[in-house]
């Protein structure tokens, strides 16, 4: 079960409103303007509650006019910043526009929960400071001994009744942010006073990133065991040893699990069992998940965060962990980044249809650290081979690979948006990062996914150790250069984050910072750092993020970059045609023997031409092809015209078998001259530019 989804449809539905205003009236916590004027409109709060959240949940469409209609919605506090939302959302429709006004509603009566009722409420950060390098367990310990807060009991209540129905020997709690973890234990704690004889586990991206050094044996007054890492082995020697206990816990063999021994907190990994490979882990089962009740949100006008929170996205992976594995920030020394193993083709397009079937949507997010060009080649391939109709994005780098043609291919399967880290736009960090990438290769791939109609999402760093002022106002030229050419659409910078499993963290002296270490009884993953450089990296993030969001509004491009701060920054050393000059390219005349050949487009209408001159006459063929918006028709010699007919029916991308470069040259040349002439011809160059792929 989702306890989240159950607990905020709880809230926000006219009996959940109509508790939280009484129970604020009886606490007598109503202080603020903001939240008395909420007060105040409790009624009409109560009469489109439900209202608004059938639409975003996507089953009320035809509301978003009502929404958008001046003054039917209550407007408080988060309304304020809504001069800026027709400059914001321009002529965007009605659907989106509605489910950013749902959205402001929405937080308006959060902030009045936070204030009056609770004050650790959040949608999907509940309590999320507890939890936040907790290296303790002491503040997180005191507050699980105060008394439950009324969220608190309606989510318990959810518990009880779901606890009471299915009756477990067993439960888990995935816990994969800090923002999940006061809840998890909350629930636990409820669980052990309550149905002392079910067993309780806490597995997920929190404790296999924060609790591998955990030795703090309170923690198991709530939880009977922890796991780490992949689950599926874990889970499974879990399940069975709670099933059937053994008589003595010390022997049971366990993978990667914590559990109290002794009065003590042991690691058990005493299975000789391998890890199921990732072939064998089978398709996710989302049936008991509410799938039609999720709300999508739109919270800023960011282009890649709407697509985020818009509709639902079935979740699979291409690959565990990530290929490159070096980025000196990442956790490379975690077996979730560190362990690579890919998924054929064939099995993920299998599992696609599958969760089609299951959910009816036929959107895919592949959540990959970053997903491998190859595998993505090939499943555009499979997709394409299969006509499915699907949308899907990912996660990647901004390899070379990832050509023109590439780029087209992925569109033509239906990918829709990529996003990666250009983290600091400058050569100098990108190689201490050890990203593997430079500045030009981000821009040209960059403009390789745009020109093929894919949103470019990039992850943006600032503060990273050694960096210095100079660099962090050149990146940002960078970046306004690349908005400015339109080959980044959207963007969103994070400041440098110390982690504990990190090469930065593992070996800071390389970087020149001094970590902040302390004792670690709990959680071990955000290290305090002082950088030797001591700039305060921290007062840029406000210009860096205003300019970001006028930049992806195409607006403010002629601003001089010392306009986004309030302090006085040195002039950038980047030349201002500097992304122009990275992204014009001189055409290749060159290409490999093994390169795959592929034609994403139909088959043309043929006629037959007689052309005469001087007493000569010679016949050409007149191919005519047609897409879907437009059709291109090119003239070429008869008999080499009849050759690339039969050859484009068997490079279509639904074949199974695709064509090399060499082997076209072979066939071609067995026939007639010089492939190469015929093959760079204008006639050709026409095709490619309309779905003749080399890949």
């Amino acid at each position: 079960m989702d306890l989240g989804i159950e607990v905020i449809l709880k809230i926000f539905s006219k009996d959940g409103l109509r508790n939280i205003f009484g129970h604020a009236q009886a606490k007598n916590s109503i202080k603020s303007d903001n939240c008395h004027r909420i007060n105040t409109l409790q009624q009409d709060y109560v009469k489109t509650i439900d209202s608004v959240v059938s639409f975003l949940q996507g089953h009320n469409a035809t509301f978003a006019r009502q929404i958008c209609t001046p003054n039917f919605l209550p407007q408080a506090g988060r309304f304020d910043q809504l001069d800026d939302l027709e400059w914001a959302f321009g002529s965007m429709g009605h659907q989106d526009r509605a489910k950013h006004l749902g959205t402001l509603y929405l937080e308006d009566l959060s902030d009045f929960i936070v204030e009056c009722v609770d004050e650790n409420f959040g949608f999907s950060r509940y309590a999320e400071r507890l939890g936040r390098s907790a290296n303790s367990f002491d503040e997180l310990y005191g507050h699980l001994q105060s008394g439950i807060t009324y969220i608190d009991q309606l989510t318990l209540d959810i518990l009880a009744d779901r606890i009471d129905t299915v009756k477990p020997k067993l439960v888990c709690f995935s816990v994969p942010f800090p923002g999940n973890l006061y809840s998890a234990f909350r629930c636990a704690q409820f669980v052990k006073q309550n149905y002392p004889k079910i067993k309780v586990s806490m597995g997920g991206g929190f404790p296999n990133t924060e609790l591998r050094s955990l030795t703090d044996k309170r923690v198991f007054d709530f939880f009977d065991y922890i796991t780490l890492d992949d689950g599926e082995l874990p889970l499974e020697l879990l399940t069975a040893h709670c099933l059937e206990p053994q008589t003595t816990e010390s022997i049971v063999p366990l993978k990667r699990t914590f559990l109290l021994k002794d009065d003590a907190v042991n690691y058990n990994n005493l299975s000789s069992r391998t890890d199921y490979k990732q072939s064998e882990v089978g398709t996710p089962d989302y049936s008991d998940l509410l799938l039609n009740k999720y709300i999508s949100v739109i919270e800023i006008a960011n282009p890649m965060h709407s697509l985020w929170s818009d509709g639902r996205w079935n979740k699979l992976t291409m690959a565990h962990g990530c290929y490159w594995g070096k980025c000196t920030f990442c956790d490379i020394s975690l077996d979730y980044i560190k362990i690579y193993e890919p998924i054929a083709a064939k099995l993920l397009v299998d599992r696609m249809e599958e969760l089609i079937a299951q959910t009816g949507e036929s959107g895919f997010h592949f959540v990959d650290e970053a997903a491998p060009p190859a595998l993505m080649r090939a499943l555009a391939l499979e997709i394409l081979n299969r006509k499915l109709s699907v949308s899907w994005w990912t996660n990647i780098r901004f390899e070379k690979s990832f050509g023109r043609d590439l780029c087209k291919l992925l569109k033509a399967s239906g990918c829709i948006a990529v996003s990666g880290g250009l983290e600091v736009a400058s050569d100098r960090l990108l190689a201490l990062i050890q990203k593997g990438v430079t500045v030009e290769q981000v821009a040209r791939v960059n403009r390789n996914f745009t020109e093929a109609g894919i949103m470019v999402h990039c992850y943006l760093m600032y503060g990273y150790p050694t960096q210095t002022i100079q660099e962090t106002v050149d990146s940002l030229e960078m970046v306004r250069q690349m908005f400015q050419l339109g080959i980044l659409q959207s963007g969103f910078w994070h400041q440098f984050a110390l982690t504990a499993h990190s090469p930065v963290g593992l070996n800071p002296e390389d970087y020149h910072i001094i970590p902040d270490y302390q004792p670690i009884t709990f959680a071990n993953n955000d290290i305090q750092f002082t950088d030797t450089t001591g700039i305060d990296h921290e007062k840029f993030s406000f210009g860096l993020k205003k300019s970001l969001f006028n930049f992806m509004h195409g607006i403010c491009f002629d601003h001089t970059l010392q306009q986004w701060f309030d302090f006085k920054i040195p002039k950038t050393t980047i030349a201002p045609n500097f992304i122009e000059n990275a992204i014009a390219e001189v055409p290749v005349l060159n290409t490999k023997a093994n390169a795959k050949i592929v034609w994403l487009g139909n088959m043309p209408i043929v006629e037959t031409i007689t052309k005469s001159k001087k007493g000569h006459s010679w016949k050409l063929l007149k191919m005519t092809f047609h897409d879907k918006s437009s059709s291109i028709s090119i003239t070429v010699d008869k008999e080499q015209g009849e050759w690339l007919r039969n050859t484009l029916a068997n490079m279509l991308a639904a074949h199974e078998k695709f064509h090399t470069f060499g082997q076209l040259k072979t066939d071609f040349e067995s026939q007639f001259d010089n492939f190469e002439l015929f093959w760079y011809s204008k006639p050709i160059q026409t095709l490619k530019s309309h779905g003749l792929l080399t890949l």
